[in-house]
């Protein structure tokens, strides 16, 4: 069984003291949070905010708010680590674009939707809608907000999360 990181009757170091080469006390502060089967989680976290930050961050934390603060902590180090740069805000950019372009898709096509109610119901006799296309634009509206939002979609990698490493 574990105990926050550390294993019952083995005194396994947890992540954070492994990766720091020092011996892990039983009222470790990193311990909870970084187990050590999962060193990586610390090793963003130490790479991006430093040991001695995170400790003095989680000490100054009640203790039922400090899981939320690794977590946090822990996300912010891996955007941090994948984009240098941006980190979070990079993603959050990322994906406010893609709201914004399947925003407008949607718009399209409900007023696609009610172009075609609007000229079904002027012209009762005929249960095929009418499509002219454009110059420069050669395929239905609906198949062209089909293929628009599947570009859009390609793009959103869920397999690369950001929470874990």
């Amino acid at each position: 069984m574990k105990d926050g990181g550390r294993k019952q009757g083995a005194m396994s170091p947890c992540a954070a003291c492994k990766l720091l080469r020092r011996r892990c006390a039983k009222d470790c502060v990193f311990a909870p949070y970084f187990p050590a089967d999962e060193p990586h989680k610390f090793g963003n976290v130490h790479k991006v905010f430093g040991a001695s930050n995170v400790n003095k961050m989680l000490q100054e934390l009640p203790e039922h708010q400090r899981s939320d603060a690794v977590s946090s902590m822990v996300y912010e180090a891996n955007a941090r680590v994948r984009d240098p740069v941006y980190g979070c805000v990079g993603a959050i950019s990322s994906l406010q674009q893609q709201v914004d372009v399947l925003q407008t898709q949607l718009a399209q096509a409900q007023a696609e939707v009610v172009h075609m109610k609007m000229h079904q119901f002027s012209s009762p006799n005929q249960h095929q809608p009418s499509y002219t296309p454009s110059a420069t634009n050669s395929s239905p509206p609906s198949e062209n907000v089909y293929q628009s939002s599947r570009l859009v979609t390609s793009h959103i990698n869920i397999d690369q999360s950001l929470w874990s490493y």
